[in-house]
């Protein structure tokens, strides 16, 4: 009887030991946060006053892994071949649960930091800084996935097919969001493609008889691109432009060439449009005697939206001061296209939005450039690295969390 007496009394007291190191952990990421603020507002400010493209953002780059390796995090440059691309990692009492934040820093060209990257990176470096500095004896692995490129070549694609996103259990990210808060993303995936037609060359007037238009495979190829749109599920989306029209309006053009983003919001699905498309390249090819060459630029998919780990973020969104994150609304339409999407088809990802502006605006704008370098857009930043340290804390110190979370995005990732 006391045998039993005792061990429930070390079962309650081990308990309630657990219960103070979590309230403790939770407390000094908080007091880290607050610690470090000065430090992930200059980071933000910093990238947003030398907007850099992508692959070429030397000097995001160099103040992200320095400000890192600072804290102790070992760090891998350049991955998968990129240049620009990085990996920051630190261990805890030899490792265990890896929670990851993916960090884009890139500006968009002739507009900068339209997109927000500024404190997408800052809130990156902030959370992984705070949850590494509040793990005390508990074993667990911390990485900072540098992502260069989103906006034109896409970082994530080659970094995931090197099989550098399976390091980490899961992956998180906040995304400025315009006026309001919110979790997940309906996104396209998406499939760029260049077409380049070659005909032959002849007199336009004298002897066109003589010729072959490749622009005619370019035309004929566009007409039955509309002529498809009527035959595909609503959610496609198929636009171009032609990038090579010919030489001279005198010469039969030889070569012609247009470029296609065709996406949509199921991968297996896109894919049998995409194969669609390439038929009405092939057959104006055919029809007009001239040959097509079909390159595909890149791909990524749609954003795998996880239940489980949406709602951990609305949870600690709303312990953080948040009292709403819906998720997004199916029929508002997509948010257009993004590689963060590839990211979520290897592992469990969250991406979230925080408001930077009291006013709607639009992403990709001059109205979002500034908002990203303002008080409110700041505080984004340091809100968002707060709750994503201590979600990922959540994630570190819960087994069956975790497992839920994987569990989960098994069954939303589908046939992926």
């Amino acid at each position: 009887m006391r045998y039993k007496r005792a061990v429930t009394i070390m079962i309650v007291l081990l308990s309630l030991l657990a219960v103070r190191a979590f309230a403790d952990g939770k407390a000094g990421i908080d007091a880290t946060i607050s610690a470090i603020e000065p430090q992930i507002v200059q980071i933000a400010d910093f990238i947003h006053e030398n907007p850099e493209s992508g692959n070429k953002e030397f000097k995001a780059v160099a103040l992200l892994t320095k400000t890192l390796a600072e804290n102790g995090f070992v760090i891998e440059q350049p991955v998968a071949g990129l240049e620009t691309a990085f990996i920051a990692t630190y261990k805890n009492a030899g490792g265990g649960p890896a929670v990851s934040f993916m960090a884009e820093y890139d500006a968009l060209d002739g507009l900068g930091h339209g997109c927000g990257h500024n404190l997408i990176a800052a809130s990156c470096t902030g959370a992984a800084i705070a949850l590494s500095k509040n793990l005390g004896n508990t074993p667990a692995t911390v990485i900072v996935f540098g992502c260069p490129a989103e906006e034109t070549t896409s970082g994530k694609i080659a970094m995931a097919a090197a099989g550098l996103f399976d390091r980490a259990d899961v992956g998180l990210q906040m995304h400025p969001a315009g006026d309001k808060a919110g979790v997940g993303s309906i996104s396209l995936a998406l499939n760029l493609i260049d077409f380049n037609f070659d005909g032959k060359a002849s007199h336009a007037a004298a002897s066109p008889y003589l010729g072959r238009s490749a622009l005619d495979g370019v035309m004929m190829m566009f007409n039955g691109v509309e002529y498809l749109r009527e035959h595909v599920k609503q959610d496609i989306r198929i636009h171009g432009i032609v990038t090579n029209g010919g030489q001279a309006a005198n010469i039969v053009p030889e070569k012609a060439a247009a470029r296609f983003y065709v996406r949509g919001l199921d991968r297996p699905y896109l894919n049998s449009v995409v194969e669609r498309v390439y038929a009405v390249a092939n057959g104006a090819a055919m029809a007009t005697g001239t040959t097509v060459t079909i390159k595909e630029i890149k791909q990524y998919d749609n954003v795998v939206n996880v239940p489980s780990f949406m709602k951990l973020i609305q949870e600690t969104g709303k312990a953080a001061g948040i009292a709403d994150m819906p998720p997004p609304d199916p029929m508002a339409g997509s948010s257009g296209s993004t590689d963060f999407g590839t990211a979520s088809s290897r592992i469990p990802c969250v991406i979230f939005g925080l408001p930077v502006s009291t006013e709607p605006i639009a992403g990709h704008s001059r109205e979002m450039v500034a908002a990203t370098f303002t008080p409110m857009g700041r505080q984004s930043a340091v809100l968002a690295a707060d709750i994503m340290a201590n979600a990922g804390y959540d994630i570190i110190v819960n087994s069956e969390l975790l497992a839920k979370i994987k569990a989960d995005w098994k069954v939303a990732v589908g046939g992926k």
